[in-house]
């Protein structure tokens, strides 16, 4: 399967007519980290707080946070991948995740837009409280909002940096080969050893 790469100095490819809608589809490092450490801050002091003990707090939060990486594989791989026969569904699809395949490098398509990325977690976080009350639930999903931050800066690295120590280099190698060889492989972008664990890891390919 063929993929187009063009290069960072290339505007993004273009997913709506609307110039506001377009704009809120692109998101640059700089303003995604401001946004996101504020917000993971005020959630996870208000976790904190509401928590019984800061032994459940830490146990929660780890818990939440390990559940990401196992979501975000199953996301990438079964949702992101999905084929589906309408014209309406490919377009659904493309609007999800393809366009970033056809422009795997431009900085601004690199990580979920804010316009995105914070409903979707104010929609967990009240979730999970809902659910499993504030000492509880708050803490699960303060988690699971940091695995997907962490998450979305090991994307951006793995194509906008050179990551060096080898453990993120071998990261990068795993994603790359999932653009560059075979996109039904490596599903798995910050817990690498899930696509080895559930037989989708790629064994070829530089």
């Amino acid at each position: 399967m063929a993929h187009q790469h063009k290069s960072h100095d290339e505007v993004p490819v273009r997913l709506f007519q609307n110039a506001l809608l377009e704009r809120l589809t692109q998101v640059s490092f700089q303003t995604f980290l401001l946004v996101w450490m504020v917000v993971l801050a005020v959630v996870l002091a208000v976790d904190a707080g509401a928590s019984r003990s800061f032994e459940s707090f830490v146990l929660n939060t780890a818990g939440g946070l390990a559940s990401w990486f196992v979501v975000e594989y199953l996301i990438h791989r079964f949702v992101f991948h999905l084929r589906l026969d309408s014209d309406m569904g490919r377009k659904l699809i493309f609007l999800l995740h393809g366009n970033h395949h056809l422009q795997p490098n431009h900085p601004l398509r690199n990580l979920m837009p804010l316009s995105v990325s914070i409903p979707l977690a104010a929609g967990v976080w009240g979730l999970a409280v809902l659910c499993a009350g504030r000492a509880t639930g708050g803490s699960i999903a303060g988690g699971f909002i940091l695995g997907y931050v962490c998450y979305d800066i090991v994307h951006y690295a793995c194509h906008q940096l050179p990551m060096r120590v080898s453990v993120l280099r071998a990261i990068k190698k795993h994603h790359i080969q999932h653009h560059c060889v075979e996109p039904e492989a490596n599903f798995a972008i910050t817990a690498i050893f899930l696509d080895r664990l559930f037989g989708t890891k790629l064994h070829r390919g530089p």
